[in-house]
């Protein structure tokens, strides 16, 4: 997961080792390593903590629905059960 405080964060640290004569640009120079460590971070295909945690809310939501889905599955073959055991109870045996 990509944390972009923790982008911005290592972009000033990075910015803050250029020696002192250099650092007249350290606005520009950390613009540019935010930008180097996005592109390259970009690359390995990760995704941020928003998106993860939004991906997260829905896995818990589908999860939810699967229980009640279960559930009701479960309901639905009791009652069937118990009328199939209740129809073949009510039945004439056929005759020989």
């Amino acid at each position: 997961m990509i944390d972009l405080r923790q982008i911005d964060d290592l972009a000033r640290r990075l910015s803050g080792l250029v020696p002192p004569a250099l650092r007249e640009g350290r606005e520009e120079m950390q613009d540019n390593f935010k930008a180097a460590l996005q592109a390259g971070l970009a690359k390995l295909d990760l995704v941020t903590r928003e998106e993860f945690d939004v991906q997260r809310a829905v896995l818990a939501r589908t999860r939810g629905q699967l229980d009640e889905l279960r559930a009701l599955v479960d309901r639905l073959e009791a009652q069937l059960a118990a009328r199939d055991a209740g129809a073949s109870g009510t039945e004439t045996p056929p005759r020989d």
